[in-house]
């Protein structure tokens, strides 16, 4: 699995303790990944729109281990608590990355990590987490051996780790758009890593917004790593694939046409697929809830009342984003505040929009 053994401090280098801080954002899928096989292999491509203010700011401390422990040495602190649930979940992830990063082995470890938006509710956390904590673990790497000098491989490296912790963050990498998953419209393309996708867009897709409408914050009932296993039995799983493969050619022509509208059906049409292929598994689920669908339906209704090119999206949680070009947020915010802020819980919703990507803080 990638294996890298010189990757390990001499026994007699004097190693400064440092820290490296990485901000990462989520991102929303437009045509959905949703079912895998392998170690975190997509059975579809997909293609995303980086955001901006849903992120996860992570910093990673290390220093030199003192003991002759064996292992991951970690300390974790969420929201500058002690989270052990977290702590458990990455240091078991980091367990498995020794054979890539076998001198993170020698280190004894601490991570501070925080999100600017409610996390396991369907905004794609673990993208924004894990996309941070391979950047940072890639950045390490760079700052002791200098293996990862070219931005291109280090943006692979950092893709592919982040991906074997949660598919959907190998998407997070890059600026404005990417493309996870082998596909004819981006010639890069691979199942093993994310790609940039800025060059298909036209224009006004780099101005888009994503207002996120919190109908719930609670934690998803059926995390979206059991969803996906459950498309191994799901009966509708070979039509949804070619469905996906048909999408991503079309999208790919809208993106680089500018043509909105086109984009918004494509859009609509993946996240109900992704929702109805839920409650098509066995057992079912569904993560929609009530006020899921009222907006839904009010979406319809303004886009068909103004004429404006508001489209919605999901990913896998109950919550909504509304994608829209930039030169209508003013109408759109009115819009937002009078119908779809008192369906959302507490009127709580995020404002988002396609953004430049990680920055190393």
């Amino acid at each position: 699995m990638y294996e890298n053994p010189r990757l390990l401090l001499d026994s007699s280098s004097a190693l400064t303790p440092g820290s490296i801080t990485w901000r990462s954002p989520s991102n929303i899928a437009i045509v959905k990944y949703w079912g895998k096989h392998g170690l975190q292999l997509p059975k579809n491509p997909s293609i995303s729109f980086t955001l901006s203010s849903s992120f996860t700011d992570m910093r990673l401390e290390y220093q030199l281990r003192e003991s002759s422990e064996q292992g991951i040495q970690l300390e974790f602190l969420f929201h500058q608590e002690p989270n052990e649930a977290f702590r458990l979940k990455i240091k078991q992830f980091l367990e498995k990355l020794l054979p890539i990063f076998p001198f993170l082995g020698q280190l004894d470890l601490q991570i501070q990590s925080g999100n600017s938006f409610p996390h396991s509710a369907g905004i794609a956390s673990s993208a924004s987490s894990m996309s941070a904590l391979a950047l940072c673990l890639c950045s390490l790497e760079d700052r002791l051996f200098g293996t990862l000098q070219e931005g291109q491989e280090f943006d692979k490296k950092s893709s592919l780790i982040a991906r074997l912790g949660s598919g959907s963050a190998c998407r997070s990498i890059f600026p404005y758009a990417s493309v996870w998953g082998k596909t004819s419209v981006h010639l890069e393309s691979s199942d093993e890593f994310g790609v940039g996708a800025e060059g298909m867009l036209h224009e006004v897709f780099k101005d888009f917004h994503d207002d996120i409408l919190i109908v719930s914050k609670e934690e998803k009932a059926v995390s979206s790593r059991a969803g996906h296993a459950l498309m191994e039995g799901n009966p509708f799983a070979t039509s949804r694939y070619e469905q996906a493969n048909k999408n991503m050619l079309q999208l790919a022509e809208a993106l680089e046409q500018g043509d909105v509208h086109r984009f918004g059906k494509i859009a609509e049409e993946e996240a109900l697929t992704l929702h109805a292929l839920m409650m098509c598994s066995n057992p079912s689920f569904m993560l929609m809830r009530p006020n899921s669908l009222a907006i839904l339906e009010k979406v319809r209704a303004y886009r068909s009342d103004t004429g404006h090119p508001v489209f919605f999206t999901l990913d896998a949680g109950p919550n909504v984003h509304l994608l829209y070009p930039g030169e209508i947020i003013h109408e759109v915010r009115a819009f937002i505040e009078a119908e779809l802020k008192p369906l959302c819980e507490e009127g709580y919703y995020l404002q988002d929009w396609v953004g430049e990507g990680p920055e190393e803080l």
